[in-house]
């Protein structure tokens, strides 16, 4: 099996990575640092991976990781577009304009930059997986989180969009919407996570969910429930239960 992931250093990513190191797949990582974590990396066969260090918002240097692999190992069975960031913005503030276009160009154009260089080899053999990792985050919008909110939504519209342009090329579209996760995206967050799940578990359920081919997969399965809640509750009433929800820290704070 060969498995291409951005995010790889960190939190999901880094899961996801060790748990198909541990399957013996071949695998192409790509992440902002230059070297595969210590844990990581003794997991790691020099003959059956290949890390990339770049910023998935530079669609060039995933060009160039993807067309590297391709040679290298030929198609990836699964490509999993995980790279994501998440920072407290407020729209009245000048300073913030600058974290909103990074979090909506890393979250939503950088799934992208990850599943073009793979799309039409892909439609061409007829198979093939293209992940995105969306989250619950992208249901309703999150006072103190408009980026990071809309980056998500944006995410899944895009995902959904991409599976039905793909019906009947064998090639699947799989949107995965994590809760809450104990990663170094959320421990700064200063309100209370149901239903944390430890990375390991969450990268477990996503590869289940990829091996099953679900089009689209929430997890853990509870804050499936509570999603369901949040999207029909009615406008009024969501107004007024999460207008005084604690926030998630701005960058600039």
């Amino acid at each position: 099996m060969n498995v291409f992931l951005t995010g790889a250093s960190s939190g999901i990513g880094e899961a996801l990575a060790a748990f198909y190191a541990g399957k013996g797949a071949v695998l192409g990582l790509y992440a902002r640092r230059r070297a595969a974590p210590a844990g990581l990396a003794a997991m790691l066969h020099a003959d059956r991976h290949a890390w990339y260090a770049g910023d998935v918002r530079d669609a060039a240097a995933l060009g160039a990781a993807a067309q590297d692999f391709v040679a290298r190992f030929g198609l990836p069975d699964i490509v999993i577009a995980n790279a994501g960031i998440s920072i407290g913005t407020l729209t009245e503030h000048a300073a913030d304009l600058a974290p909103f276009r990074a979090v909506l160009e890393t979250n939503v154009l950088g799934i992208v930059h990850t599943f073009q260089p793979f799309v039409a080899g892909m439609r061409a053999a007829r198979r093939g997986k293209l992940v995105g990792i969306a989250s619950v985050a992208g249901f309703r919008g999150v006072a103190g989180a408009g980026a990071y909110s809309a980056s998500k939504a944006a995410a899944i519209s895009y995902l959904e969009a991409l599976r039905v342009e793909l019906v009947g090329s064998g090639v699947d579209v799989i949107t995965i919407c994590p809760g809450f996760i104990a990663t170094p995206m959320t421990v700064n967050n200063p309100y209370r996570m149901p239903f944390l799940l430890a990375p390991d578990k969450a990268a477990r359920l996503i590869a289940r969910a990829i091996a099953r081919g679900r089009r689209f997969y929430v997890l853990p399965w509870q804050m499936a429930c509570l999603g369901r809640v949040l999207r029909l509750m009615p406008r009024p009433v969501y107004d007024r239960l999460f207008a005084k929800r604690l926030r998630k820290p701005r960058a600039s704070t």
